[in-house]
This record gives structure tokens, C-alpha cells and sequence, in this order.
């Protein structure tokens, strides 16, 4: 990927993280977007720029900016998104709204802001959608519904930009991270995906090498 821009959002997460210092081992200058930018940067600090996803005019001029700093976007990796437990009858309905705007919405503000720059260079983007949302279990009803658009959003847009942009998504299960091996300390971790991994299964999906897939949801599910 040596040459290439690689824009990452929700940068600042853990997975985020992995995915910068993959896509900078592998040779990409990498621009990552987050709603706050943190000191300890892991790239060049102009390349780090905070922006609400949900603002669209917003996320436009972010990525005029890093097409103009770096000469060209090659991929997006929509990271950014969130995460919510709770039953119908005992949640509430602002939570819905919530995992809309932080998965579905994001995605596709960040996605539309970029086509201009991705159609130039024939580029990429992949999506988190989620595996859990294939058969949403009890009290993942507003988390799965919202992740299950991303990948209808992922499968649409792939249609619709055969042939200028590539659009796929992974659908991880348990991603190894300090918050769910506190939720869950009973559970091995060894059985889930680590960070790196799915980060690498998003790089691929973003490289040249996987030129010839578009519209792909690609189970990343580690030993679950």
C-alpha cells in the first residue's frame, strides 16, 4: 500500500488504532478522522482531524483537506460507531436513534463526503457491519438493525459505483478488547478477534490484491 492515502474513521478506538499502524507498516500515509483527536497520535498530527461524522459539510471539508495535503485518497475504513445492549421492553427508543447515527449514519455521511476523491483513484471502502446482526439475539435489536444497514448500505453502493469504487464490508464477532474482557470474564478471549486481525482482513479488502471483489460481507469471527 506504499504511496497510497488510507483514510481511517473512528481512528482513535482501538481498532482504529490498529488499523493506522497496519496500514503505516504497510507504506500508506494515513489520515485519521475522529470526533475528538488524541495527543499521542500514531501519524504526522495534520493528518489527525477531529470532525463530527454526522455533519456532512463538515466531513466534505475533511476530505478536501487530506486530498489536498496528501494528492489523492485511495481507501476508507468507516470504523466509527458504537455499541448498545438493552431489550425492547425494558430500553429506550433514544437508543435507536443513537446506533443509527454512530453506525449506519457515519458510514454513509463518510462515504458520500469521499466518493469525489475514491472515483479519481479507482479507490475502496470497506464497512464494519457485524455478524451478530445475521440473527439479532435478545437485546441487540437497535445495535444489529443499525449495523445490518451498514451492510445493506455496503451491498447498495456497490452497485452503484461498479467499475469507479469498490464498497465491502467485514462482519466481526467478539473483537478483543479491554471493555469486553471486563464485560465478559468468564469467556476466553483467545476465541475472538483481536484488532490487528480484523484490521488486516479491512486492508486487504481496501488493497490492490482484492481488485476483483465489490459488494462482500466477509465474515471475521475469530474461534466463536
Amino acid at each position: 500500500m506504499r504511496g497510497k492515502t488510507i483514510v481511517i474513521t473512528g481512528a482513535f478506538g482501538i481498532l482504529g488504532r490498529a488499523a493506522a499502524e497496519e496500514a503505516k507498516a504497510r507504506g500508506a500515509t494515513v489520515a485519521m478522522l475522529d470526533i475528538r483527536v488524541s495527543e499521542q497520535s500514531l501519524t504526522d498530527p495534520a493528518l489527525a482531524i477531529a470532525v463530527d461524522l454526522g455533519d456532512f459539510a463538515a466531513t466534505s471539508a475533511a476530505m478536501r483537506a487530506i486530498r489536498e495535503m496528501t494528492g489523492r485518497i485511495d481507501a476508507l475504513l468507516n470504523i466509527a460507531g458504537g455499541f448498545v445492549w438493552q431489550t425492547v421492553e425494558e430500553g429506550d427508543i433514544a437508543a435507536w436513534d443513537r446506533m443509527f447515527a454512530l453506525n449506519t449514519k457515519t458510514a454513509l455521511t463518510a462515504s458520500k463526503a469521499v466518493l469525489p476523491h475514491l472515483i479519481e483513484s479507482k479507490g475502496a471502502i470497506v464497512n464494519v457491519g457485524a455478524n451478530a446482526a445475521l440473527k439479532a439475539g435478545a437485546g441487540m435489536g437497535a445495535y444489529a438493525a443499525s449495523k445490518m444497514g451498514v451492510m445493506k448500505l455496503t451491498e447498495s453502493m456497490a452497485e452503484e459505483l461498479k467499475g469507479k469504487v469498490r464498497v465491502n464490508a467485514v462482519l466481526p464477532s467478539i473483537i478483543d478488547t479491554p471493555q469486553n474482557r471486563k464485560d465478559m470474564p468468564k469467556t476466553d478471549p483467545n476465541i475472538w478477534v483481536k484488532p490487528s486481525e480484523l484490521a488486516n482482513a479491512m486492508l486487504f479488502l481496501a488493497s490492490d490484491d482484492a481488485s476483483a471483489i465489490t459488494g462482500a460481507l466477509l465474515p471475521v469471527t475469530g474461534q466463536v
